[in-house]
């Protein structure tokens, strides 16, 4: 009897292969520096939504 062959998708890091199963402890990286490089941009503020202009809370103020 055959298995199923699990999906392989693309490391959102290097953009290798990467078997995405209960066997890849990295998924969906492929390996663990790739899942350190994503740490790191996540802990430096690197994915971040730009935005034009800051929100002004003039109108917000109770007086």
């Amino acid at each position: 009897m055959n298995t199923p062959k699990a999906p392989t998708v693309a490391c959102p890091t290097c953009g290798q292969p990467a078997e995405y199963s209960p066997c890849n402890r990295f998924r969906p990286f492929c390996s663990e520096r790739c899942k350190l490089i994503d740490l790191g941009e996540w802990a430096r503020e690197g994915y971040r939504i730009p935005m034009d202009e800051m929100p002004s809370d003039d109108g917000m103020r109770n007086e």
